[in-house]
């Protein structure tokens, strides 16, 4: 069984940081990509970072580029993401995904990733 957990999220002031981080069982990263995606509650899903299965190639967001950095663990099989210059606009569910097969250049995808965790609150806020 595939299990994705999110934790780190919670409430922090414009300006401040947040290191999120999803622990995955059940599959072996390294075969297919991860990412972070956020959803407001009445809007769609928004891809924020990916990873690419070989750890190559990443991708962000215009809105978060220069403020968040994706990062892949393969050894302890997490992925974390690290969010510094908070927005309000950065309020959201995030969460976690991971694919299962190898889908080249269309790594950040949602239709393609498999797994997904249940998210985790972040909250911008003075």
């Amino acid at each position: 069984q595939v299990q994705l957990v999110e934790s780190g999220g919670g409430l922090v002031q414009p300006g401040g940081s947040l290191r999120l981080s999803c622990t995955v069982s059940g599959i072996t990263l390294g075969v297919g990509s991860v990412g972070w995606f956020r959803q407001v509650s009445g809007l769609e899903r928004e891809g924020v970072s990916c990873m690419s299965s070989t750890g190559e190639d990443t991708s962000y967001a215009d809105s978060v580029k220069g403020r968040f950095i994706i990062a892949r663990d393969v050894a302890s099989n997490t992925v974390s993401l690290q969010m510094k210059d908070l927005k309000t606009e950065d309020t959201a569910v995030y969460y976690c995904a991971a694919g299962k097969v190898y889908v080249g250049s269309r790594f950040c995808e949602a239709s393609l990733l498999s797994y997904w965790g249940q998210g985790t609150q972040v909250t911008v806020s003075s």
